[in-house]
């Protein structure tokens, strides 16, 4: 799995940070190491050096092998916690699209409703 981290003109992108992305990225999605050829980050800062709610965002773009890309995104006023909050939501996005994909493959009986 590849990963390539954008920022905008008002996130500062230094090693730390980049070394949090990926080290966050590997914890949550290390399930779906074989499935994912390449994960892109955008990181950006809505209001710029002024404070407010929800003002930075991480939006990922994952792309399964085979499939159309899959895209989240998360908003804090904190960009540690954005990016946790896009990993995750993610990692439910493919858990989701995965499942359904393998209920496809191996046939399995439509549930019946009463």
């Amino acid at each position: 799995m590849q990963i390539q981290i954008n920022s905008d003109r008002n996130v500062a992108l230094h090693a730390k940070l980049s070394s949090f992305v990926e080290s966050e990225l590997h914890r949550v999605l290390h399930r779906f190491d074989q499935q994912l050829t390449r994960v892109e980050v955008h990181l950006s800062d809505g209001n710029g050096p002024k404070t407010g709610p929800q003002d930075k965002r991480c939006k990922l773009e994952v792309r399964p092998r085979g499939l159309q890309p899959l895209v989240v995104t998360g908003e804090s006023h904190d960009l540690q916690q954005s990016i946790s909050g896009a990993a995750e939501k993610m990692k439910r996005h493919l858990e989701a699209t995965f499942g359904r994909l393998a209920a496809r493959r191996f046939d399995a009986p439509q549930p019946t409703y009463f």
